[in-house]
């Protein structure tokens, strides 16, 4: 199933999305909710009472409301919280490598995450930025998944069963303020909490059966063999595969809810695939040519990111109508 939550009228709905088609699922079931957050806190009963309803749309069984005018807002428009993770180790080598440093061995041991602001993600559509956000603006092409029912020191053995399902996700960044403040040996913070963008749907684990892989020696958890590519005004600056994750989401969330509560709505993304944000792409560049011209976004510019079997997320990037700048306050 593809979920999607959308809005008409200022009002926020839950729908699927088949076959280009938005249909409204409250208006099928009036035991399901009409928005994502109460959708994913019925866990499991309710995801069969949709899963019932995708099908019965799909064999023509079902005469169900077609949404005609709509807006597409991300799949789970206000998670629970916002977790990011840092799964690809060729993103990490070479963001080292750029940097004239050595590979860090606690890669290799455990999996880590940073909180970013669950109250700043969005869909597909506009990414509003301020000035200082235009100092070496990034993308960060990754993968999300959303937690489906709450558990507490889940071992990645049984972690998968608490994914709901998967998304495309671009995790926005503005690198001089990140590297600003993480000379403190905090954050990323400000660099990070401006815009998340998911979408844009939410694919529920078995839409990908077909694509699953073994995960790398050494690892446990669902893979899967899914393109990742991401095009800035049609050309693309990235790509690279589902599949290279080192550490798998049932080991990130292993982590994750260790001594605390996942709850439904939870969002956690894998982190930076290999290739997949102008940081790398710039230090690789610079490193083999010191010629190189660096690419940063920039207003006006189109972000479009791919994932096999998960859908296109497309935004336009826009720049705020103001001067203020909290670089420009340093002492």
């Amino acid at each position: 199933m593809k979920f999607v939550s959308y809005k008409t009228e200022e009002i926020v709905h839950l729908g699927l999305f088949i076959d280009g088609h938005i249909y409204n699922l409250n208006s099928c079931d009036k035991l399901l909710p009409d928005n994502m957050n109460e959708f994913l806190q019925g866990g499991e009963v309710l995801m069969e009472r949709a899963k019932k309803i995708d099908t019965q749309i799909k064999e023509g069984s079902l005469e169900a409301k077609e949404e005609i005018f709509y807006e597409i807002l991300a799949p789970v428009p206000n998670p629970t919280s916002c977790r990011d993770g840092y799964a690809f180790r060729q993103h990490v080598a070479s963001a080292r490598r750029n940097r004239k440093l050595d590979m860090i061995p606690q890669f290799d041991e455990y999996p880590i995450f940073y909180f970013t602001n669950h109250n700043a993600i969005q869909g597909t559509g506009e990414i509003e930025c301020m000035p200082d956000h235009f100092e070496k603006l990034d993308f960060e092409l990754e993968l999300a998944v959303v937690i489906g029912k709450k558990g507490r020191n889940i071992k990645a053995a049984e972690a998968d069963e608490y994914i709901a399902g998967y998304m495309v996700m671009n995790d926005m960044s503005a690198r001089t303020l990140q590297m600003e403040e993480m000379l403190l040996n905090l954050g990323p913070a400000k660099g990070k909490d401006f815009s998340t963008v998911i979408g844009p749907w939410l694919v529920t684990p078995d839409e990908i059966e077909q694509y699953k892989v073994a995960a790398k020696d050494g690892h446990m958890g669902n893979a899967y063999n899914l393109k990742m590519t991401c095009r800035v005004n049609g050309i693309e600056v990235s790509k690279g595969n589902a599949a290279d994750m080192d550490w798998t989401f049932a080991e990130i969330i292993e982590r994750c809810a260790y001594g605390v509560d996942v709850l439904p709505g939870d969002v956690i993304g894998s982190g930076t695939v290999g290739t997949g944000c102008f940081l790398e792409l710039n230090g690789t560049g610079l490193l083999n040519d010191p010629a190189y011209k660096a690419q940063w976004l920039q207003p006006g510019d189109v972000v479009e990111m791919e994932i096999t079997g998960l859908g296109a997320l497309t935004n336009t990037i826009t720049k705020a109508e103001t001067d203020f700048s909290i670089l420009a306050l340093k002492k």
